[in-house]
């Protein structure tokens, strides 16, 4: 099969011989692959994969159908389609994951999803999902920061919160850029910068908000005072930069959460309990059209760098998706 593999921080398509299969796994032919900036990120050799898992081929979600199946993988059929969210490896033709963790492409409002829309839904879905309603236990009625909405992974915590009745906050240093996070239910936008407390504040009506989904870092000192008390950070990405000073008497008195979340490291067990979350309680709402698939803009697998590029420099709101033939 082939593969984009990793070479002095630059990638470069190579044969590699096809995983084993083992007797609980699946093997995926794959048909279109979310790009990520953890992808970026590992080609750079910032964001090494974790252990036991390829440090040469980066890729965090993938599209296929089952080509074939370990002697005690039941749960799945050669053809049918399905996705998965992994530690890495998905920049290739064929991946091989246990049949636990892969999930259902589901149907969106009667109509099938293609290869390219299914792909913009395990990272950012499941992301925003664990952080907001397992992690940070957002509940109806909430009041949620998005930091920034105009991401992936924040226009899925929007749809989120407005289809399971929280009620989104968007930001953004360019508020022309929350237009598709508008279009999925934000309620309220706030501008990224040293009044972004008091915008918090206003847009709330005084409440502030009960958990912030946070992919900027690290000016919390900006933001804490527009947090509820017993309010929660949920930290997923550090777009802003990886260090902070932090006023910790403020954290203490207002009893505030900081929780660092990535979805990468995990142990097994852990990725099929996510891969569960979708399959029973995500899956049905974007069947009943509750959810959608993200705005993605598409490119070939031959066109990794073109895609990579895209994510680095252009300020599109969605997802980049390559697709395999």
């Amino acid at each position: 099969m082939k593969a984009w593999t990793i070479e002095d921080r630059a990638l470069v398509l190579r044969d590699h011989s096809p995983e084993a299969l083992g007797p609980e796994s699946v093997r995926v032919r794959v048909r279109a692959i979310g790009v990520n900036r953890a992808d970026l990120l590992q080609v750079l050799g910032r964001y090494p994969a974790p252990a036991g898992f390829s440090q040469a081929i980066p890729g965090l979600e993938f599209v296929g159908e089952v080509l074939e199946c370990g002697e005690r993988a039941l749960a799945w059929r050669t053809g049918e389609r399905v996705m998965g969210l992994i530690p890495g490896g998905a920049y290739a033709e064929q991946v091989v994951v246990h049949e636990r963790e892969l999930l259902r492409v589901p149907d969106c409002n009667g109509k099938p999803l293609s290869d390219a829309e299914a792909a913009t839904l395990p990272e950012a879905f499941l992301t925003a999902y664990r952080a907001l309603f397992v992690e940070a236990g957002v509940q109806p009625g909430d009041w949620c920061l998005v930091r920034p909405a105009s991401a992936g992974v924040g226009l899925a915590a929007v749809q989120l919160c407005h289809a399971l009745g929280a009620r989104p906050i968007g930001s953004s240093r360019d508020p022309a850029r929350l237009d598709n996070a508008r279009a999925f239910g934000l309620q309220a936008a706030v501008e990224e910068g040293p009044e972004l407390a008091a915008a918090i504040t206003a847009a709330t009506g005084g409440a502030g908000v009960r958990a912030v989904l946070d992919m900027v870092g690290p000016d919390w000192s900006a933001l804490l005072p527009a947090l509820q008390p017993e309010g929660c950070i949920a930290l997923i990405g550090l777009l802003g930069g990886g260090r902070t000073e932090l006023d910790l008497g403020m954290l203490l008195m207002r009893r505030q959460r900081l929780l660092g979340l990535t979805m990468r490291s995990q142990p097994l067990e852990q990725r099929i309990r996510v891969a569960q979350w979708f399959n029973q309680r995500l899956a049905p709402l974007f069947t009943a059209g509750r959810l959608q698939p993200l705005p993605l803009q598409d490119f070939a697998f031959a066109a990794v760098a073109e895609a990579h590029a895209h994510m680095r420099d252009d300020p599109f709101s969605g997802k980049r998706v390559l697709l395999l033939d």
